[in-house]
């Protein structure tokens, strides 16, 4: 990692990426303009602990989002494989706890956010790294009716503000309307 004279700003966007498409090109993109980031890091799962079935093998799915990306802000990662964790808040943990220096951004599409409240250590998540909600197909109002949305409503940064996501502390979130792209990973696989 480089050294730099202010506090690296770092987009999380995990998932299985099985397989990574134009819709997470345009999250990637959008968060990267909205939030101020100075990277984003791909984390591709080794396994979604909320989906039954197993994903394509790792590498191929990291040797696809890699021709698939080509921002240099942007690096595809297999941390979570490395370090051992299927949770996103133990993968959370370990990299706040590896790269101090670093302000890291969780982003997720808002159809995320919904189900967000099912997820292992969800308030930890919430209570440690700002979240940078981007809109999705049929989720737009994830804003308003999402559990975690509701009970951390005083910590929405206003969509007016959202530069100012990762410059503030824990809680906080900001959600970002964006051209919804209706690509879906599962609806890729399907089309095969």
């Amino acid at each position: 990692m480089e050294k730099t004279r202010h506090t690296l700003k770092i987009g999380l966007l995990g998932g299985s990426f099985n397989p990574a498409h134009q819709g997470h090109v345009a999250v990637t993109q959008n968060a990267l303009r909205h939030f101020g980031l100075d990277r984003v890091w791909w984390l591709v799962s080794p396994g979604n602990p909320l989906k039954h079935a197993a994903p394509t093998p790792l590498h191929y799915r990291i040797k696809a989002a890699q021709e698939l990306i080509r921002d240099p802000r942007v690096s595809v990662t297999d941390i979570e494989a490395r370090i051992g964790t299927r949770f996103t808040a133990d993968t959370l943990k370990a990299l706040v706890k590896l790269y101090p220096n670093v302000q890291f951004i969780w982003l997720m599409g808002a159809d995320n956010l919904i189900q967000f409240d099912q997820w292992k250590d969800w308030r930890w998540i919430m209570e440690n790294v700002p979240l940078g909600i981007l809109a999705r197909p049929g989720s737009r109002l994830a804003p308003t009716i999402a559990k975690a949305a509701r009970i951390y409503a005083e910590a929405r940064v206003p969509a007016r503000a959202t530069r100012l996501l990762g410059t503030r502390p824990a809680p906080s979130w900001c959600y970002v309307n964006m051209p919804l792209n209706h690509l879906s990973s599962t609806q890729l696989r399907h089309d095969t």
